[in-house]
């Protein structure tokens, strides 16, 4: 009798886990960028990604399927990890849509580090080789758990018990633990309580106050940075200052920002978001000069249609311009193609009409944007040609000296307040590209603002008067309530007492972008939509 045939069933094939492939690459490549400092590496949606890919899939239209889905995703990935501005704040900003061809050709041009690009070409030649002899997908897969095994909040350092908030004063030495983002958090919101209830307190009007001009010359795009980096720091035009600002924050790196912030320097420094909202009347310096009898004045060498810039001026209750800068000769092709007069061609002008004018005290408020990044000189044949900064930055700086001749000549007491908008950000660094501005960083924000006071036989030394402590947009607000109270009892003015304990102000800045603060003097950087605090890189790490 036969044995029964046994039943042979076979066994399920084993599902084979599939390698990353042509995506080992991807993630090789955004490791060299993390360890450059050129990211800011995700590494949960990285992870995620990741399991995405090496998932095994039944049959080979599911993986193509795949495939098809994760480039996209992949793209938009890389682009979440650098430090470029979300999509949506590209989108929220329709003025981009406006810049030149030609300024769109040289923005592109500064993404292009042959440094870098050298380094991921050896990369790329060295998974090449590699692929067909280590397991890649190992590697790939280890770095990204070892990633974000150090992200976890339980096996970080825990913060520190005795980190106590700090109050926003100047003056306040005890700082949080720097790598504490709850300490740095509170000591922000600190910050922006103790300046809501900052303002100053304007002398009564008298028709005895000796009668004078304030003119502000609010200019975009120069930081003491940019200054160093043309070699232009030491310039005629600032050693003619009576009081010179050495620590003054603008608190963005936008021009609209700037402008609304210095129209509001009545009261302490609010938030971003806050800008856009009404304003207590308290708050707006011009309508506080007003009050005591100056007649409020708008002028631009631009054509303020830009990013809606003129629409956000007459928001803070500022008249239209009483010149159009089309009156005048073109000198700049701007980054957006629309014209720009010659500085003193424009306050020449309007001082001339101004001089004919009945009221005794005016206030102008002037914007500038010769030195925006993208603009171009005009040539005596009409055509605009591309100039470097220092050229079109050295013609700036001469026309406002020659307008303070003008004043001069004139006899008529004047206070001019150079009060630049932002920094150029001639020097990129590993956040930013050259002329991005996303980022507040303190290159950007930190500006020379200086006080010249004309017809006044200001009393002090043949050198300026230097404020070293930190500062912003309310110290300037304090400084013209002190002139009019020193005009008003008809002394000279005493620039030591002019300038003695003005309100000091912690740099802190925004967009709406990213936040960046500095404690113990070094600046830390929060993304919009992040909760976390990064230290922010030094250009020469």
């Amino acid at each position: 009798m036969n044995a029964p045939e046994r039943l042979i069933v076979p066994a399920p094939p084993v599902t084979r886990w599939p390698g990353l492939g042509v995506w080992n690459l991807y993630f090789l490549l955004k490791f060299l960028l993390l360890g450059l400092g050129l990211l800011n590496f995700q590494p949960l949606p990285n992870l995620v990604f990741a399991a995405f890919l090496i998932v095994p899939l039944p049959g080979a239209p599911w993986r193509i399927v795949r495939q098809l889905v994760a480039v996209p995703v992949g793209i938009a990935l890389l682009y979440h990890d650098t430090w470029l501005p979300p999509f949506d704040r590209l989108l929220a900003q329709p003025g981009v849509l406006d810049f030149s061809p030609a300024y769109l050709v040289e923005l592109a041009g500064r993404f292009v580090d042959w440094t870098v690009l050298g380094l991921c070409a050896l990369l790329v030649i060295g998974y090449s080789y590699m692929a067909n002899w280590i397991r890649l997908s190992t590697i790939c897969l280890g770095g990204l758990i070892w990633l974000n095994l150090g992200s976890i909040p339980l096996l970080a350092s825990p913060p520190r018990a005795d980190a106590a908030p700090v109050v926003a004063s100047a003056q306040g030495n005890d700082a949080p633990a720097l790598q504490d983002n709850v300490a740095l958090d509170t000591w922000l919101e600190n910050f922006f309580r103790t300046e809501a209830t900052r303002q100053t307190q304007f002398p009564l009007r008298s028709e005895q106050t000796a009668a004078f001009d304030v003119l502000f010359i609010n200019v975009c795009s120069l930081a003491w940075d940019d200054l160093d980096a043309v070699e232009l720091r030491d310039n005629a035009l600032l050693k003619r200052m009576d009081v010179i600002f050495d620590r003054f924050n603008s608190a963005t790196s936008y021009s609209g920002p700037a402008a609304i912030r210095l129209l509001r320097a009545s009261c302490g420094q609010p938030r971003h978001q806050a800008l856009y909202e009404p304003a207590p009347e308290q708050c707006l310096l011009f309508q506080n000069l007003a009050n005591l009898g100056f007649h409020a004045e708008t002028l631009m060498n631009h054509n303020g249609k830009f990013d809606g810039f003129a629409g956000e001026i007459e928001a803070q209750g500022m008249p239209q311009p009483v010149l159009a800068s089309q009156k005048f000769a073109r000198a700049l092709a701007g980054f957006d193609g629309s014209p720009i007069a010659r500085d003193f061609d424009v306050l020449n002008g309007w001082w001339q009409r101004r001089q004919a004018l009945p009221e005794p005290q005016v206030s102008l408020f002037y914007n500038s944007i010769s030195l925006h990044d993208g603009n171009r000189i005009v040539g005596a044949d009409g055509n605009a040609q591309s100039a470097a900064y220092r050229p079109r930055a050295q013609r700036l700086l001469d026309d406002l000296n020659r307008f303070i001749d003008e004043l001069e000549r004139s006899g008529r007491p004047v206070a001019l307040l150079l009060v630049p908008e932002h920094g150029a950000a001639l020097h990129g660094d590993r956040m930013q590209i050259a002329g991005m501005r996303e980022i507040p960083r303190p290159s950007i924000t930190q500006v020379p603002v200086g006080l010249k006071l004309i017809g006044m036989d200001a009393s002090h030394g043949t050198q300026p008067v230097h404020i070293q402590q930190p500062t912003s947009f309310l110290a300037l607000s304090e400084l013209v309530s002190r002139l009019y109270a020193a005009r008003q009892q008809g002394s000279t003015p005493n620039l030591e007492a002019l300038v003695a304990d003005l309100p000091q102000t912690e740099l802190v800045s925004e967009t709406a972008g990213a936040q960046v603060i500095e404690r113990a003097g070094k600046p830390y950087v929060r993304l919009s939509g992040q909760t976390i605090w990064l230290p922010y890189p030094n250009r020469f790490e």
